[in-house]
């Protein structure tokens, strides 16, 4: 029985209906121009700040969802190393951070050029480099005999949810695959005129295949974000993996869905949908980083270091805020302080509406006042 995608005749010819979808394209198409300009008047250091952050989203959500857990730390740190913008290199020791970062990177830099196939190799390798796994075939395409199963559940009730085509198919596959990206860039030949229709493809072709042993998933998304980038003539910004975290279940139905016909219309659909909410992120985070520079033009003169290492650390946390709110007890294990200087400078911050406090008596927690 033919129950995959890649085993229709068709295959690959994907079919899809946009009649509905022109609405949520133009959507698209206009807050990319809105969140271009929102950047644009940002400053240099803005900018770069909100660049950095979007690479170290992409790159903790991306390996999270793989059930990978990476120091968001030590990605930052690795970005920042690569880009020259540490005055002294910073000590990272977890190579997987150092991958994903010099990943980030290239996705970046690299948007405008063709793919090929030691294109995709050097990814894996970046990717790979901190793999735990000594067996593991790095930057070549898969050759184990074994099926190459997406699967779930328990040793001897495992659930096949896709098959990808044997190994001794995929370097015609990705001949094909690659072929199909590079003809359907703008300007070429096969050019499909809507860049997340194009990026939607691109994930699901590349998934469907599953070329190598590990990593498919990283550079599928990454993949979708270098089709975007082409299509709208710059580096995007936006996390895909973001979106995709925040409701992964969703995520892998539809990915189950279109793996077994090649009429993929709900799918892009859903990539689509995908896109706006990544946008929606796009926006709260800029929005922050706009929030972050006015409460530091108008509080830095006013902290001592011993504050401003603790607003910092407050900061860090980003859109959603800092867990739990900040404590006496918090702040005297950020700053080696005394309970009685902790609370005196919580109480100072609040004076000055730095700080906003929630709660009371014991139970009070201060939050920054943004």
């Amino acid at each position: 029985m033919k129950t995959y995608n890649w085993q229709q005749p068709d295959w690959p010819h994907f079919r899809y209906d946009l009649s509905s979808l022109h609405e949520s394209l133009l959507a698209i198409s206009e807050k990319m121009g809105l969140i271009s300009g929102k950047i644009a008047h940002l400053t240099e250091n803005l900018q770069t700040e909100a660049i950095i952050n979007f690479m170290v989203e992409e790159a903790v959500k991306t390996s999270e969802i793989e059930g990978e857990h990476i120091s968001r730390l030590d990605v930052r740190s690795s970005i920042k190393n690569k880009l020259g913008l540490n005055q002294k290199l910073v000590s990272v020791h977890d190579k997987r951070a150092q991958g994903i970062a010099e990943l980030m990177i290239d996705v970046r830099n690299t948007f405008k050029q063709s793919l090929t196939e030691t294109y995709l190799f050097n990814w894996h390798l970046m990717l790979m480099s901190g793999s735990s796994n000594p067996n593991l075939s790095i930057a070549t395409w898969r050759t184990d005999e074994e099926p190459m199963q997406i699967v779930s559940g328990h040793h001897d009730k495992w659930i096949v949810h896709f098959e990808a085509p044997p190994s001794h198919d995929v370097p015609r596959e990705m001949k094909k695959f690659i072929r199909w990206f590079n003809e359907t860039a703008p300007n070429q030949p096969k050019a499909i005129p809507f860049a997340p229709v194009r990026a939607a493809i691109a994930h699901l072709y590349f998934e469907s295949i599953h070329p190598f042993e590990d990593g498919n998933g990283r550079i599928g998304r990454a993949l979708a974000e270098k089709a975007l980038s082409q299509g709208f003539g710059y580096p995007v910004l936006l996390s895909l993996s973001l979106a995709i975290e925040a409701d992964k279940k969703t995520y892998y139905s539809a990915l189950k869905a279109a793996s077994k016909t090649n009429e993929i219309t709900d799918w892009i659909k859903y990539f689509i949908n995908l896109i706006l909410n990544a946008q929606i992120e796009v926006e709260k985070q800029i929005n922050f980083i706009l929030r972050k520079a006015r409460f530091f033009d108008k509080f830095e003169e006013m902290l001592n270091e011993r504050q401003l290492k603790v607003i910092k650390r407050m900061m860090r946390a980003g859109v959603e805020g800092f867990e739990g709110g900040m404590s006496a007890r918090k702040y005297m294990k950020i700053t080696g302080t005394s309970k009685a200087t902790a609370t005196r400078d919580l109480q100072y911050l609040f004076s000055i509406k730095a700080l906003k406090q929630i709660g009371s008596g014991r139970s009070v927690r201060y939050e920054l006042n943004l």
